[in-house]
């Protein structure tokens, strides 16, 4: 008998979902005809994806909250199960940047940098695990980077937090193996968002584009249970958009 892989009606969470690459996949997912809770920090921003996945039939909670505060991570697990009584995907999605090398860092920038890509993504997944691990099933995507793979001069902190997010990674699905929980770090390379349409020299055209992570989540979160993955996934481009 072929293995049931459909999203139909699965509960996610996507952290950073009104913009960028939570925003694709949220889409994605609404397509999978998912259930989809998206949080972030910008209301406007929540609200005008609220507005898309409607106008798309799909199913929506939109909740305001800074995932790197405890009582607001809270809050978005507890409205999440008070409406669907279940969550079967978490997608930490939500991330920032801070350019710097150590020597011309400021605490600010560290802080802030590993609070968003590194605090967030571990308030998120140990308050869901509470609820997967009683359901004895769940998916967690971490959206990491090429810089927690690599060494990329000038963003200390930001590859700092991307390499951690992958250790923690690794940790958290040995954890949970016995429970039925998968978890799964993306890499991407650049990819052609709000957070790096700025950077001098960028050639949009060279860059991924957040569908393209999209895909390769709906893939993770759609494979057979057979198929394993025993490393970060690494998703690119073969030319460098800086050049």
């Amino acid at each position: 008998m072929t293995e049931n892989t459909s999203l139909k009606n699965k509960v996610a969470i996507i952290t950073g979902g009104g913009t960028g690459i939570g925003r694709a996949i949220t889409l994605a997912l609404v397509e999978q005809q998912a259930r989809v809770v998206i949080c972030g920090r910008r209301k406007e921003r929540l609200e005008q994806t609220e507005q898309l996945i409607r106008q798309a039939g799909g199913e929506v909670l939109a909740v305001q909250a800074d995932v790197t505060v405890p009582d607001q991570v809270e809050h978005v697990v507890r409205a999440t199960v008070e409406k669907f009584d279940r969550i079967d995907i978490l997608v930490n999605s939500a991330g920032v940047d801070g350019p710097g090398e150590t020597h011309d860092m400021t605490i600010n920038t560290w802080e802030r940098v590993l609070g968003a890509n590194l605090d967030g993504p571990f308030l998120m997944t140990r308050a869901v695990l509470q609820v997967m691990r009683a359901q004895r099933s769940g998916h967690i995507l971490m959206i990491s980077s090429e810089s927690g793979i690599i060494y990329e001069f000038g963003h200390t902190a930001y590859g700092v937090s991307k390499h951690a997010l992958n250790a923690f990674t690794e940790f958290v699905q040995q954890e949970n193996v016995d429970f039925n929980i998968r978890i799964n770090s993306i890499c991407p390379g650049w990819v052609y968002t709000e957070m790096v349409e700025n950077t001098p020299g960028l050639e949009r055209n060279k860059c991924l584009y957040a569908e393209d992570i999209a895909d390769l989540a709906i893939w993770l979160l759609t494979r057979r249970s057979n198929i394993k993955i025993a490393a970060p996934v690494l998703i690119q481009t073969m030319l460098n958009p800086l050049i």
